[in-house]
């Protein structure tokens, strides 16, 4: 039986290698931006020449390469906006 993980770790190399734990899907990516689901909410990684590596969703591992410029969290669309809940 896999057990869920429910932490999150980032751990940044140089600003060009960084590893996600706790990433449970990948909503977008292109050589500029990279936005993932977390445990803990949505990440955005900002940078140039980004490459996604490996992306484990056993592990919930994501490797990516590139210049890292930014990293940035977002609220994710967990629970919905006011029009969400009133067109239900």
């Amino acid at each position: 039986m896999m057990q869920e993980n429910t932490g999150h770790n980032i751990i940044l190399e140089n600003r060009k290698k960084v590893l996600l734990t706790g990433v449970k899907d990948v909503l977008g990516f292109d050589d500029q931006t990279i936005t993932a689901v977390t445990n803990l909410g949505d990440i955005t990684i900002k940078g140039n020449m980004l490459k996604m590596g490996n992306f484990s969703t056993d592990k919930g591992e994501l490797q990516i390469e590139g210049e890292i410029v930014a990293l940035v969290y977002t609220q994710g669309k967990t629970g919905g906006g006011l029009f969400s809940r009133l067109f239900k």
